[in-house]
């Protein structure tokens, strides 16, 4: 395992450089001035002539990235946003757990439910339940992001109103409402210029593990609350996903000659269902929970603009609109490292849920 493990991470350094290439010579290739598109009306040729030289823009891709390279592994910096003059990391401990907590909010709520759905549907095949089942997870996937989100804002923050079924429509936590970092409640110094503070601000940018670390529990049922309507929304298609899967899977499942022989032994439904037929199911739900947790990580735009959440995707689009290169590159690296961890986690657990698979 530790041997697979050492082998996937030492593959994964390649793949990761030739994504961040790929982005780096994307981003410089494409129309567009980022000295313009930051000082607008501001940008003189002398001015941006400066800019371009003070940001080593004016030499060729190749050393452009080689520099960029340097920073990264050498110095362990990713560099300072043209647009807003900060370092970039200071941006990603900021935004990136915004993410991350819709993301697995929405991974959670997915696969649970999908999970369910798939198991009931697959039981109760070509029935009235499985056509309604299925039905759903079609009209799940159909309707777009945007759309989903706003009619949720529009019944739960408007027309249940004044009634316990009303949830905040957009933003993190009420204003109000205070999560102060943990390692401010604790009496904590820890020095902001080393890489330490920026863990530990990271962590404390997660509201939800922040206000249980603390004991927070009015922040903690409010930061809940302000997530629900997002993750239903990035969720949906996820979860369809994941119902149709576990749905195909199931059957196929059940339908061998060991179900057969569990059922003839006299095992409870519930027994041959989920230990013999749902554990042996579990392999390609796995792989599409990995792969949609994956998504959600690289950034839900729309769901982010709508319900008003500064996170990564946002950032990213922005950062993109605006030719911010050093904010594009940083972010991207962020999520190619993500999909990496999360490809590993997944494929390290397939040895777990069937024993016949050895990683060595």
């Amino acid at each position: 395992m530790t041997e697979y493990i050492v082998r996937r991470v030492v593959l994964a350094v390649p793949v990761l450089i030739g994504i961040l290439f790929a982005t780096f010579a994307l981003a410089r290739v494409i129309p567009g001035d980022p000295c313009r598109a930051v000082l607008g009306e501001r940008a003189t040729d002398e001015i941006c002539d400066a800019f371009m030289e003070r940001n080593g823009l004016n030499e060729p891709i190749p050393i452009q990235f080689g520099i960029y390279l340097k920073q990264i592994v050498i110095d362990r910096d990713l560099g300072e946003s043209f647009r807003f003059g900060r370092p970039v990391i200071d941006i990603i401990v900021e935004r990136l757990p915004v993410t991350v907590e819709l993301a697995i909010s929405a991974m959670i709520f997915a696969t649970i439910l999908g999970v369910i759905l798939g198991v009931v549907s697959a039981y109760w095949h070509n029935s009235a339940i499985d056509v309604a089942t299925m039905i759903g997870a079609n009209i799940g996937i159909s309707i777009p992001v945007f759309v989903l989100g706003l009619l949720l804002q529009y019944v739960f923050a408007l027309l249940l109103k004044d009634t316990f079924l009303q949830l905040p429509p957009s933003g993190r936590l009420t204003s109000g409402i205070s999560n102060p970092p943990f390692f401010e409640v604790w009496g904590w110094s820890v020095d902001p210029e080393t890489s330490l503070y920026s863990f530990v601000s990271f962590i404390a940018n997660l509201n939800i593990i922040n206000a249980l670390i603390t004991a927070n529990w009015t922040a903690l049922g409010d930061a809940l609350k302000h997530l629900i309507l997002p993750a239903v929304a990035v969720g949906t298609i996820p979860l369809a996903i994941i119902a149709r899967i576990t749905r195909s899977a199931l059957l196929e499942v059940l339908s061998l000659d060991y179900i057969r022989t569990a059922r003839a032994k006299g095992l409870a439904e519930v027994v041959v269902v989920f230990r013999h037929g749902l554990s042996n199911a579990l392999l390609p739900v796995v792989t599409i929970v990995g792969l949609q947790l994956g998504y959600l990580l690289a950034g839900a735009v729309l769901t982010e603009t709508i319900f008003n959440l500064a996170g990564l995707g946002r950032t990213l689009f922005e950062a993109i609109t605006a030719r911010d290169y050093i904010i594009v590159q940083g972010f991207t690296l962020i999520i190619a490292v993500g999909f990496v961890f999360i490809n590993l986690i997944v494929d390290i657990s397939y040895a777990f849920l069937d024993p016949r698979i050895r990683l060595s």
